[in-house]
């Protein structure tokens, strides 16, 4: 069975937070399939976004979405990454959207600064979680019903999982396709990608 990995994509997302996410899953769904050329496609990953268009990430790159909020395939597994979320915490349309993918995923996660999203839409209320070391104190102090941990990767609670800045979500989504498709696949996926560990 084909698992689907949604991300979401907003003006100024951190490139690396989408973009390290995207490729685990893609090269882990390559490596898979040249060992199993018969099966399904291991993992199905798509972008979602609300603008129409390019969407604008941060250092300017434009990125063009694969599906809008309201039509896209339900997702397996669903990716919020961070960047400069002022604008989409505001933005009660995709707090919702977070919401309700959240509630039918096996697994969300969140890259860098994406926990402010999940923690919006309520999707971390007493739970320890991480993001950029950065924000850690604004973190703790906009939601402080959460246990915000220091110095770590990512932190694994079930259904959701936090990663910490930036790179930290290459390392997350590792963990992740370890979860889902067994430890070996995830080391052959960072091998293939000349990652260091995971």
């Amino acid at each position: 069975m084909t698992i689907c990995v949604a991300i979401l994509l907003f003006p100024d997302v951190e490139v690396l937070d989408f973009a390290g996410p995207y490729e685990v899953f893609t090269t882990a769904a390559r490596v898979h399939g040249r060992r199993q050329a018969d099966s399904a496609p291991l993992f199905r990953v798509f972008t979602v976004a609300e603008s129409e268009g390019l969407v604008r990430a941060r250092a300017g790159l434009e990125v063009r979405r694969d599906f809008s909020l309201t039509a896209h395939p339900a997702p397996d597994v669903l990716i919020i990454p961070g960047g400069v979320v002022d604008a989409e915490l505001d933005k009660p349309e995709v707090i919702r959207w977070i919401a309700a993918q959240a509630a039918h995923a096996r697994i969300t996660a969140s890259v860098c600064t994406g926990a402010f999203l999940l923690a919006k839409a309520g999707l971390l209320d007493g739970r320890t979680v991480t993001t950029h070391w950065e924000d850690i104190a604004d973190l703790r102090a906009r939601f402080p019903g959460l246990t915000v941990k220091e110095d770590c990767r990512w932190v694994d609670e079930g259904e959701v999982v936090t990663s910490s800045g930036i790179s930290a979500g290459i390392d997350m989504s590792l963990h992740l396709v370890a979860r889902l498709a067994g430890r070996e696949l995830a080391v052959a996926t960072a091998r293939q990608m000349e990652w260091r560990e995971c």
